[in-house]
């Protein structure tokens, strides 16, 4: 039996946060050109990607907001620009966005699901042509599909009726994307047979295999599907302006660039808009950023 008590004394104590910090970051705690060349460095690339969202938010707050003078804090804070944004139908139009992102993401993990442990776990005639039909879906842009997509959602094939107008018209298109049947298909892969064999012995079938012994396994996969997949179907452009029937079926995207070409709005409203359609994007990155981060390291690891 080990003794801790034993245990030499660098294995046992646990490193400062400081300690941690430095690591992190490749930092040296002794003051030089390297730390300042560091600092200098850290500090253009958060200039280069946070002064662009720090403006989206001083002008959405901005009663005097000009594309030409935009600032990294509001000169004259003012809710005006939200208030007019209430009349232009732009909160109605993130409902729209949150609809449909909401739905096509959960169809996408279903789909994934199922079909990652068909090509993962199970041997099937024609499964290397399925599994190279799911990898061409990501190599066709929307723009060479949209024409069409957008007559089958107006005339869908043996059921004969139209999509146009509804949201299963974006989000039946976008519930399959190759880039999360992959990443789920190659995570489930690395677990190891044995632990499926034992749970066959105990009688355990198909629908619980997956369920409670292989999907809990696959949290990390979920975690980078569930960010890139809300934020594929919430960046959609050209299917929602397809599928509308008019303009109260846009998403918030469709609508912030529409609103653009309208003389009427000023630049404010447009930022507004565009601190709307990025709350939620942060909020789902905050939410599954650890399981993202445990995936991709994980996947880093094993290769």
């Amino acid at each position: 039996m080990t003794d801790t008590a034993s245990r030499p004394r660098a294995l046992t104590a646990k490193p400062s946060a400081g300690a941690r910090f430095d690591t992190a970051l490749g930092w040296s705690p002794r003051v030089g050109p390297n730390m300042i060349l560091r600092i200098l460095l850290c500090v253009l690339v958060f200039c280069i990607f946070a002064l662009p969202f720090m403006a989206i938010i001083s002008g959405a707050f901005d009663r005097n907001s000009s594309p030409t003078d935009i600032s990294l804090l509001p000169k004259s804070f003012t809710l005006r620009n939200f208030e007019a944004a209430t009349q232009q139908g732009l909160w109605g139009y993130l409902l729209n966005s949150l609809v449909v992102a909401g739905g096509g993401l959960l169809l996408q993990m279903t789909v994934s699901v199922f079909a990652a442990y068909s090509l993962s776990r199970k041997k099937f005639r024609g499964q290397a042509l399925v599994l190279l039909l799911v990898l061409m879906t990501m190599m066709l842009p929307e723009e060479i599909i949209g024409i069409p997509l957008s007559l089958v959602l107006g005339d869908l094939p043996l059921l004969g009726i139209s999509l146009r107008g509804s949201v299963l018209a974006v989000i039946l298109p976008v519930g399959i994307w190759g880039f999360s049947i992959f990443i789920m298909s190659e995570f489930m892969k690395e677990i190891p047979g044995e632990i499926e064999e034992a749970a066959r012995l105990d009688g355990v079938g198909e629908f619980r295999m997956l369920f409670t012994i292989i999907l809990p396994l696959c949290k990390p996969a979920l975690g980078v599907i569930g960010i890139f997949g809300f934020m594929m179907v919430w960046d959609q452009y050209l299917l929602p302006l397809i599928a509308a029937n008019d303009p109260s079926d846009y998403t918030l995207t469709v609508a912030l660039s529409v609103l653009r070409n309208d003389t009427t709005v000023g630049p404010g409203v447009l930022l507004a808009g565009a601190l709307m359609a990025m709350v939620p994007s942060l909020l789902v990155y905050l939410f599954l950023q650890r399981s993202m981060i445990r995936g991709i390291t994980s996947g880093a690891t094993k290769g």
